[in-house]
């Protein structure tokens, strides 16, 4: 196919030299005979300029703004207890680990006592092992007391090492318990602390009040107020050409004409079956604390569909050994057979999703290149 088409390129470009070479003729008159008619090359050979296809229009959506999924914390008391001390107050920023208010827990207090007491049971555990191994060696006592001994070791030490578990538990610190225990403090007071740096959106607490693992409401709500998410619902339809990482822009009512720039984060993996619809959240910046959670606001992403797709002609398309091409003209009467992916066909006319690009033309009759350049080439070998 190449050789035929330089062969018609060289054949082409001849008709051009000797056209140009020649003198212009006068006027036939009536007894003369007509000129010949065009060449078969110049008439059939027939090609189309392929233009950018339209932009797409943007795409809208209503949306809303909430915390991002990783930027907040809701907080309760994992211990019940009447509050001693509210630390916070609603607005303020704290940092991850400092304290948000302190209750009165009874629990650390028994499974304290219950913690000293298994560490005394295991003293008494260790040392009785120890006596009745010795006795034993002495032929002094029976391996069955030996045996009884040593089954009162391994439950003590189970014992205490669940009373230690549950300190652990009760969030009392590993390096308190590592102390000896003369040393350590511990004492019926929990602090709680908040889990990362933010503000303080929310708090639910009063001193004196009595809270515990059981209450609905968490006390404190902490997020991070700088950096947001904006959900939005697209209809299947529309979600081609969404991507993760592409930018779009949010709009909201309080800021008439500002637009925010976001970034697609997370497009849901599940079709709401009532609405027919995929959630997708975009990540925005909020260093100023303009956006506040809960905002109604508009998405848009301009041109979502980032790939349009070109159309010819189908006659412009040639199927061969299962694969598709076409021919496209270049500059100075050169050719270039291409293949090409087609996306689907629609009476006359193809969608291609790969091959071809804006600017380039193609020709509209592929069949014309390979007939003439069938007839004109030289066979093989001349």
């Amino acid at each position: 196919m190449k050789r035929a088409l330089c062969h018609l390129s060289a054949v082409l470009l001849g008709l051009t030299f000797a056209a140009c070479g020649q003198t212009e003729a006068p006027a036939p008159s009536h007894d003369t005979a007509p000129a010949p008619a065009a060449t078969n090359q110049q008439v059939e050979l027939q090609t189309m300029l392929v233009e950018a296809p339209p932009s797409p229009p943007a795409l809208t959506l209503s949306a809303r703004i909430i915390y991002a999924e990783d930027g907040f914390s809701k907080i309760s008391s994992p211990l019940q207890g009447p509050v001693l001390d509210v630390r916070v107050k609603l607005g303020q920023l704290v940092n991850a680990g400092d304290i948000l208010m302190v209750i009165d827990a009874a629990d650390i207090a028994r499974a304290y006592a219950a913690y000293v007491e298994e560490i005394s049971e295991l003293g008494l555990a260790e040392r009785n092992y120890e006596l009745t191994k010795d006795l034993y060696d002495a032929q002094a006592m029976s391996l069955k007391d030996l045996e009884h001994a040593e089954n009162d070791l391994n439950r003590e030490r189970a014992e205490f090492k669940q009373a230690k578990g549950r300190l652990l538990s009760l969030r009392v610190p590993t390096a308190e318990l590592s102390k000896p225990l003369a040393q350590q403090q511990i004492t019926s007071r929990f602090e709680l602390r908040s889990p990362l740096t933010g503000t303080v959106v929310e708090r639910n607490v009063t001193p004196g009040q009595i809270v515990g693992p059981a209450s609905d409401a968490p006390l404190f709500t902490v997020a991070n107020l700088e950096r947001l998410q904006v959900i939005a619902d697209v209809y299947e339809h529309d979600l081609a050409g969404i991507k993760i990482g592409a930018v779009a822009t949010m709009t909201v009512e309080a800021y008439p004409g500002v637009e925010f720039p976001a970034t697609i984060a997370v497009i849901g993996d599940v079709v709401d079956p009532a609405t027919r619809t995929i959630k997708i959240r975009a990540s925005v910046s909020n260093a100023d604390r303009r956006l506040k959670p809960e905002m109604f606001a508009r998405l848009t992403l301009a041109g979502h569909r980032l790939s349009p797709k070109l159309v010819i002609p189908r006659q412009a398309v040639v199927e061969r050994s299962g694969t598709h091409w076409i021919v496209v003209q270049h500059d100075k009467g050169r050719f270039e057979e291409r293949a090409v992916n087609i996306d689907s066909v629609a009476g006359n006319q193809v969608t291609l999703r790969e091959g071809l690009a804006p600017g380039e033309r193609v020709v509209l009759t592929p069949g014309t290149i390979n007939r003439v350049a069938a007839g004109d080439a030289p066979a093989d070998g001349a």
